[in-house]
């Protein structure tokens, strides 16, 4: 008589390791998939950021205008002052988050002041933190381009509601337009004015 076995055989153990390495190899590729796709919202989200940070500095600081983006941040406790404005966290000021690294440099200066600015996030390493690059100006309409680490705007626009919406101020601008061009020739338009 045999004597009763305890435990598991080899050819057991080593199916359920292949098991699980089948199991890791298809859930590996799609946790990859979904850290880049945080990682993309989330540089989107700091342009967005970095976006209403210029806006903010430019009205707070109206003789400078735009600034680098070292200027928005500062270390805390933060005190508000042309180089250090505390309107973006000192992460993003410091030009690196979530997989991706950014810069906000200021543009034309017209009497002292920067009239234009741009900024850029782009992927630490290309198809391993992200897959696009994004980008925004003095328009606040935030670009981005495929497969590459530089944007500029003339590269796709984020979202289309945006295009639709540049569409919508544009034809209303036209129509306003073109009203006070018929009121200028309507004699009763004008002296309703």
């Amino acid at each position: 008589m045999r004597p009763e076995q305890k435990g598991f055989s080899l050819i057991e153990l080593l199916i359920v390791v292949a098991i699980i390495l089948i199991i890791a190899a298809i859930a590996i590729p799609n946790l990859m998939r979904a850290r880049m796709s945080a990682n993309e919202s989330s540089a989107a989200g700091s342009i967005r950021t970095i976006n209403t940070g210029e806006v903010s500095y430019a009205a707070s600081y109206p003789s400078v205008g735009f600034t680098s983006l070292p200027s928005l941040g500062g270390a805390s406790p933060c005190t508000p002052s042309t180089g250090t404005s505390c309107f973006v966290d000192n992460v993003l000021a410091g030009g690196t988050k979530e997989g991706y690294t950014f810069t906000a440099t200021e543009g034309t200066s017209i009497n002292g002041m920067n009239t234009t600015y741009t900024s850029l996030g782009y992927p630490f390493s290309l198809n391993e933190t992200g897959t696009r690059s994004f980008c925004s100006d003095q328009t606040g309409v935030i670009f981005y381009n495929v497969n590459a680490t530089t944007c500029n705007n003339t590269n796709s626009i984020l979202q289309e509601s945006t295009r639709t919406l540049h569409r919508v101020i544009n034809l209303l601008n036209v129509r306003v337009s073109r009203g006070r061009l018929w009121c200028e020739k309507n004699q009763a338009c004008r002296s309703s004015l």
